[in-house]
């Protein structure tokens, strides 16, 4: 039976390491796939009277169909700033504008990019597993630490670590199937 101190650890390392996984998951939504997909602009930032803004902030994004990404500007006169920080942010668009909206045509991705963004997402996943593996870590030494200092009996520590390391497994299996899934996603033609 694991006291409260220590469940209190192992929900702790736990939050950490699904933290991680959902932070991946989100990071790989900006990749762009050769299909539209508005969350590819949710680190672009247009510089509204002077401060540095999401692009969300000022903007409507749309995707009127599979290929085109709409960007409606609340604001007429941002239009050409919204389409220098799309230039800037180097997502390989070529933003066009009818005075109202813009658009962005998603080019269809070519195999050396597609190669690209999968080593790219795998070296995501890798580092995630490090954070994941480094929350198991502090865990343990955290315990062994409630351990020396007597509150926590022996067997309720390897117990607890015990089940640390099952959460570590399931959280790195989830990061293997998200970058599968997002492999996957990006073969897809």
């Amino acid at each position: 039976m694991i006291p409260e101190n220590g469940k209190t650890i192992i929900s702790t390392a736990d939050k950490k390491m699904k933290d991680a996984v959902a932070f991946l998951e989100e990071d790989l939504k900006s990749y762009r796939v050769g299909k539209a997909n508005p969350s590819i602009f949710n680190g672009v930032t247009v510089d509204y009277y002077g401060t540095q803004t999401p692009l969300v902030q000022v903007a409507s994004v749309s995707t009127p169909d599979a290929k085109t990404l709409a960007i409606q500007p609340w604001e007429r006169n941002m239009i050409s700033k919204i389409e220098k920080a799309i230039l800037d942010a180097n997502l390989g668009f070529t933003p066009s504008n009818n005075g109202e909206i813009i658009r962005c045509v998603v080019p269809a991705l070519t195999e050396e990019r597609r190669k690209e963004l999968i080593k790219k997402a795998k070296a995501e996943g890798e580092n995630t597993k490090v954070i994941v593996r480094n929350a198991r870590r502090d865990a343990v030494e955290q315990l062994k630490k409630a351990q020396k200092a007597g509150e926590l009996t022996e067997d309720a520590e390897k117990e607890a670590e015990d089940e640390i390391q099952k959460i570590t497994d399931k959280n790195v299996k989830e990061v293997d199937a998200v970058i599968s899934a997002k492999e996957k996603d990006i073969l897809t033609v």
